[in-house]
């Protein structure tokens, strides 16, 4: 038998199987808001605890604006809800053109119930070169309720580069 002991940072199996881009290095973040106990870079950077919350309830914009085009294999989005059954709803989009027009990747809804369903993980495959912007919004209760947005995580790997 064969054993290896995992690094405290590699143990996690969100960050495992996937070449994850630096987003600290290669894209700059707009938010609608957040909590200052809970900021967006809790979702961004790799290790960081307890993902990024709204500063309040409705609607929320995460954008990610890459200055140099990225091609973007896939997006990986984690939520979690502990506190309330609710239903969710986000949409996931990329602009080549720096937003002047997006193009819709992935509307999905999802019911939290913090006794059974109180995560939820997506890996949204693209294939999409030359991404300038990156763009979740997220109805954290479409009912309306007072239900704040949060995202765990939020990871982004790249296309392999060109050979030769």
């Amino acid at each position: 038998m064969r054993k290896r002991i995992l690094e405290p940072d590699r143990q996690g199996a969100n960050e495992r199987d996937g070449d994850w881009l630096d987003l600290e290095q290669v894209a700059e973040v707009e938010i609608s808001s957040e909590d200052p106990e809970h900021p967006i870079e809790r979702a961004l950077v790799p290790g960081a605890p307890g993902g990024w919350v709204a500063g309040g309830p409705g609607e929320q914009t995460i954008r990610l604006v890459f200055p140099e085009p990225v091609s973007i294999r896939r997006v990986r989005l984690h939520f979690e809800e502990t506190q309330q059954e609710r239903t969710q709803q986000f949409v996931l989009r990329w602009s080549a053109d720096r937003g002047e027009s997006f193009h819709e990747a992935l509307r999905q809804q999802w019911n939290f119930s913090p006794e059974d369903a109180w995560r939820e993980t997506e890996d949204v495959h693209l294939g999409v070169p030359g991404v300038t912007a990156l763009e979740l919004v997220i109805i954290p209760d479409i009912s309306g309720g007072p239900a704040r947005a949060s995202l765990a995580q939020l990871r982004i790997e790249p296309e392999d580069p060109e050979p030769g």
